[in-house]
Formats: structure tokens, C-alpha cells, sequence
């Protein structure tokens, strides 16, 4: 039947007054398959999948949190309006695969020019710490300093402050971190015996952030983040909540609060839909390969090297497509980790057994 034929066939057009009463449920129907991840009515040319690179800032912004929080989870102190975390995500092209490259807040980079939005300076390229650059020119500058250390494209940036944090671990329910050896510090007061501990949003901000449990400093910290995401995936994967869209939603809104961020609910929804069966040993995390200390600089304080020939090797790999691992590389994460932090090891080694 040709396009002509069925049109003629049908009743007249409704009156303009019906259209409109059929508006407010079709765009019901048109945000519940966005929601669904978009797959309601599909394009005729689908573009072919690629891969997607998200830069995860955790900022240290505490004001969001209240007085009584503060004190419970000592998370006090003077907040430098820095990103106290950096990790450059990588999600294959086919959803089968997650590469996470934590950037270490102390790392020596060169800040791209732009424009002080409080003073409307123009500012040249100058040398800072990579935590810096949050502070100087919020999320657009990071994106745009992590991009011109790494030459990966970033797609899509999420912020992460005190009170997200908190809220979305509670949302989700406890998540169970394991350990086998005591982790005390003096800063955050967390004291965990060796074993399996499950924490809320409170406790699971202590554990996120601490970094005086032992020599290692940034790097432990950056570890036990790792292994935090790994068993949170876990989590929400065995409750199901990433295959339930109504879940799903409220956490993308937890998750994204109310300022700009650089997703939206419904991209975040369909992402954590695509990464549902994703298993551990499948999600790889790696620091970025480091040299040792810079000398100390006035200006900027004292700052990690980057192995430049061993980090420009990740990241080719991570503009390829590619795994960090061969298929059947398994190391066993050294714990702590060393002062030049670690290869590239697989979810599952860091995850409990």
C-alpha cells in the first residue's frame, strides 16, 4: 500500500485542538523511551557505536554537607576547590569493556590559556598541579588540561562533590568494601579491621578519602577508590538496579544533583543500562605510569612526573579501542601500591572474594 493510498483511506485530519490534547502523552511516551535508553524508535541510519571517554571529578566542595556531617565523618577543613580525584573512564565501543586511568591530583601540568571568569583576564599557559585546574576555571578547564596531557578526546565530564557522594551511596544501599589489613587514619578517623565492612554514605566518604593510612598516600587512596567502584558495580548489578529504569532515574538524579554537569539524566540512565552485565574482569584500572617526584617549584609546590613513553602508550591505547590487558594477563595488584603507582590490573583482583 503506497503512502498515498493509506492516507486517503484514513479519516480527516483531527482538529489542531485534539493535536495538542495528544501532545502532553506523546511526550510522555517520547521521555519514557529516551529514558529506556532510546530505543523506542531508532533512527533509520543508525550511527555505528564508538567508544566513550567520561572524566570523573571528585571535588573536595564540602558546603553542601551540614556542620553535624562534618564533624561525624571528619570532613572538615578548609576546601581548596580542587578535584581531590581524576579518572579518565574509557567504555569500549561494544559496552563490553571499561578502562579507568585515576590521574593523580598531585601531577605536574601545564594549564591551557583562558579567561578568569571572576576577573575577565586573559591568562596563558602556565605550569600547575592537575588539581588545579578545577579551581582556576572549573570542569570546562580540566576537560580541556586532561585532554592536552592525554590527546584523549573527553565526551562527557561528572562532577562528584561531599553531598552527591553521600547521597547516591545511601540511595543505592551500603556497599561492601573488604580488606586484609587494618586501615587507620589519622585525618578521616576511619579505623577498619581486616575483612568485610559495609558502608554508608558517610563511613564510604571516610574511606574514599583517606590517605594517611600509610606510606603510599595518594596512590593507597587511589586504590581503595578503585576497589569502592568495583564492589559498588557489583552491588547495584546483583540488586538489579541498573536494568530498572525507575532506580535507575533517581539515581542519575542523585548522581547528577542540580548544578550544570556534563550529562544529562536520561544519557546517564542509558549508559548505566549498557554497562548492566558488565562483569568485574572486565573493568580494568590502571594509574597513570609515574617517573617520580619534579623538583620542588615555588610556584607550584611539589609535583609527580608523569613516565611520558609509558603514559603516551595508555593512552594510544585508550584512542584505540583497546584493552590495557591482554586476554590473558591477570597480575596481582601490589597493596599498598608503590610510590609510582600500578599497571594496569583487572576489577575482579580488586574486588572482595
Amino acid at each position: 500500500m503506497t503512502l498515498k493510498r493509506t492516507l486517503s483511506s484514513q479519516s480527516p485530519l483531527p482538529h489542531p485542538a485534539r493535536l495538542r490534547r495528544l501532545a502532553l502523552p506523546l511526550t510522555f511516551l517520547a521521555a519514557g523511551a529516551t529514558l529506556l535508553g532510546g530505543f523506542a524508535f531508532p533512527p533509520q541510519h543508525q550511527r555505528a557505536p564508538r567508544a566513550l571517554n567520561v572524566l570523573l571529578m571528585g571535588t573536595d566542595e564540602r558546603d553542601t554537607i551540614s556542620a553535624a556531617e562534618k564533624k561525624k565523618f571528619h570532613a572538615g577543613g578548609r576546601p581548596c576547590g580542587c578535584t581531590d580525584v581524576l579518572m579518565l573512564v574509557h567504555l569500549s565501543a561494544r559496552r563490553d569493556r571499561v578502562s579507568v586511568v585515576s590521574l593523580p591530583r598531585d601531577s605536574y601540568a601545564d594549564v591551557p590559556p583562558h579567561r578568569d571568569e571572576a576577573t575577565g583576564e586573559e591568562l596563558g599557559p602556565h605550569p600547575a598541579k592537575i588539581n588545579g585546574a578545577y579551581a582556576e576555571g572549573g570542569p570546562d578547564l580540566t576537560v580541556r588540561t586532561v585532554e592536552s596531557m592525554t590527546g584523549v578526546r573527553i565526551d562527557r565530564h561528572l562532577q562528584v562533590d561531599f553531598r552527591r557522594f553521600i547521597d547516591t551511596v545511601d540511595d543505592v544501599g551500603e556497599v561492601e568494601v573488604c580488606t586484609p589489613r587494618r586501615l587507620r587514619d589519622s585525618a578521616t578517623k576511619i579505623d577498619l579491621r581486616p575483612g568485610r565492612h559495609k558502608l554508608s554514605g558517610g563511613p564510604a566518604l571516610q574511606y574514599v578519602r583517606s590517605r594517611h593510612v600509610d606510606t603510599s598516600a595518594d596512590l593507597g587512596r587511589i586504590q581503595r577508590q578503585h576497589r569502592f567502584l568495583v564492589q559498588a558495580l557489583r552491588g547495584v548489578q546483583a540488586r538489579g538496579l541498573l536494568s530498572d529504569p525507575v532506580r535507575s532515574a533517581r539515581m542519575a538524579r542523585t548522581l547528577l544533583g542540580s548544578g550544570p554537569q556534563g550529562f544529562t539524566a536520561p544519557e546517564l540512565v542509558k549508559l548505566a543500562g549498557e554497562l548492566r552485565k558488565v562483569p568485574a574482569r572486565s573493568v580494568e584500572f590502571t594509574t597513570v605510569p609515574i617517573a617520580g617526584f619534579n623538583e620542588t617549584r615555588p610556584d607550584v609546590g611539589s609535583t609527580l612526573a608523569w613516565d611520558r613513553e609509558r603514559a603516551d602508550a595508555v593512552f594510544r591505547t585508550l584512542r584505540a579501542d583497546r584493552p590495557l590487558l591482554a586476554a590473558s594477563a591477570d597480575p596481582v595488584p601490589k597493596d599498598p601500591p608503590g610510590l609510582k603507582g600500578y599497571g594496569p590490573v583487572r576489577g575482579s583482583r580488586l574486588a572482595c572474594e
